[in-house]
């Protein structure tokens, strides 16, 4: 019988709501597994960082909040990403969906929700494009960096 897995709930609640604050750096948190616990493992700033955190030996949570709009307004919408590296066997795989439910009692408020199991799917283009679909409406005069 396989053990269950269980939450470090007050590491990963402080990170999620730092994530959620506007007063917060931190634009990203990792979620990872010290044995059959979900922790907290990074916190930090930068897409490219975000990123260097999933490897491919590795199951993970990522929460990650982005800026959106157009030049007329700025939103920040929140995305959820679980993360199977391809290295990963079939029993960690397939224990994913309900460790995903475990920490989806804590990580609730999100625009999007990405499965990515390769380092090429981690693509901030893509990101956004998820993210601006699930915002509905995008009524800008033009194209800005944001």
């Amino acid at each position: 019988m396989a053990l269950p897995t269980s939450l470090d709930k007050d590491a990963i609640r402080e990170a999620y709501e730092d994530v959620r604050s506007n007063l917060s750096d931190h634009e990203w948190a990792v979620f990872k597994f010290d044995g059959l616990k979900i922790v907290c493992s990074a916190k930090g700033q930068g897409f490219a960082e975000f990123c260097g955190e999933f490897h491919d030996d590795e199951r993970a949570f990522g929460y990650i909040r982005m800026q959106m709009g157009d030049e007329m307004s700025k939103r920040s919408k929140f995305l959820f990403l679980t993360w199977i590296g391809p290295e990963v066997g079939v029993m960690q795989r397939a224990k994913m969906s309900t460790d995903k439910s475990i920490i989806k009692d804590v990580i609730n408020n999100f625009a999007v929700e990405l499965q990515v199991e390769t380092s090429a799917d981690l693509d901030l283009d893509m990101f956004k494009a998820h993210l601006n679909k699930a915002g509905g409406a995008n009524y800008g005069t033009g194209v800005r960096d944001l």
